[in-house]
């Protein structure tokens, strides 16, 4: 399931478990949502590393094709 489906699942459970008196549901219903919270904190984190490994990988090349232009320049 997706991180926003985790944490509305989450809080509908808690909200019934709430409602009806169910401490078992309810709790459940807080611990799908806190899975889905982390589930979307990872997801932002894994894009915060790509970004920085994309722009890191980008430099790298940048730099290797000026140390072939200085070298061809000789």
């Amino acid at each position: 399931m997706s991180e926003k489906t985790d944490q509305v699942k989450g809080k509908a459970k808690e909200a019934v478990g709430r409602l009806t008196g169910k401490k078992d549901l309810e709790s459940e219903g807080k611990a799908d949502r806190r899975a889905g919270e982390a589930k979307e904190k990872l997801s932002d984190a894994r894009g915060k590393v790509e970004e920085v490994i994309d722009k890191a990988e980008s430099k790298v090349e940048e730099v290797i094709d000026k140390a072939k232009d200085a070298s061809h320049r000789k």
